[in-house]
């Protein structure tokens, strides 16, 4: 027996919205995009969602309270032009496919009662290996979802990602497009070796122009340097020849 529990915090109607998906996924390029604009923007929780779809786990607060693992609606309503704002994070997704698609349809539900009308969803696309510049490639519900994401940037590459869009960020747009709800995937390339700051403020980059909003990304570039510190000290250990590498083993 499965369960699914909506709890609303704040009752929120939104205009014409945008839904962005930002859980974790390849590099967390996703996830880190979607905090970072819901902490600059200043964007406000209204809703909680708890399922048996997650894993069976509680999370431990700073004050040793514990916290039933979920996912999290924030809004944001849109300033100077700006659409409003609604964003789909938490710390996982569904652990399996039917999982998956009743959250998805669930969300769609409650997204459209709210008002969104355009889904984007956030990911990463792990190249298994090192990405110094990370191009932000597509996909698309339609044909003029196709030209917005193009003039923004994003570059649509045959056979590319070609095993398609695993998980929340594919079943939002598949299902959202029969819902008739248009919408377009942005995923940051990755090396999927570890959380990719670099990609999420790319990716960032070029969601900036999608939304018609602008933020500060000194935080993200910080990260990424220090990301870049790591990779680069790993293209060195990578050059070294087999007799010069240094024994890393004891790193968990």
């Amino acid at each position: 027996m499965s369960f699914t529990e909506i709890v609303v915090t704040e009752e929120v109607q939104l205009e014409n919205a945008i839904l962005l998906e930002g859980l974790p996924g390849v590099g967390n390029v996703g996830k880190l995009a979607a905090a970072h604009l819901i902490a600059e923007l200043g964007a406000t929780k209204c809703t909680e969602i708890y399922s048996s779809h997650f894993p069976p786990q509680v999370l431990i607060e700073e004050s040793g309270e514990v916290r039933l693992v979920n996912n999290e609606l924030f809004y944001w309503r849109g300033k100077d032009g700006a659409r409003d704002l609604l964003f789909l994070v938490g710390e996982y997704q569904g652990m399996e496919a039917s999982g998956q698609y009743e959250l998805t349809l669930k969300m769609l539900d409650l997204a459209k009662e709210m008002g969104v009308t355009t889904i984007y969803t956030l990911g990463g696309y792990g190249q298994g290996k090192l990405v110094p510049e990370p191009r932000i490639l597509g996909a698309a519900t339609g044909p003029e979802m196709v030209k917005r994401l193009r003039k923004a940037g994003v570059e649509f590459i045959e056979g590319e990602p070609g095993a398609g869009i695993v998980g929340a960020s594919g079943l939002l747009l598949g299902l959202g497009k029969l819902r008739g709800i248009e919408g377009g995937c942005l995923m940051g390339e990755t090396s999927g070796y570890m959380v990719d700051p670099k990609s999420a403020q790319v990716l960032l980059v070029t969601l900036q122009k999608l939304l018609n909003v602008k933020i500060d990304l000194t935080e993200l570039e910080k990260r990424a340097e220090q990301v870049d510190e790591i990779t680069t000290q790993l293209r060195e250990m990578e050059s070294e020849s087999p007799d010069e590498k240094q024994d890393f083993n004891y790193i968990g």
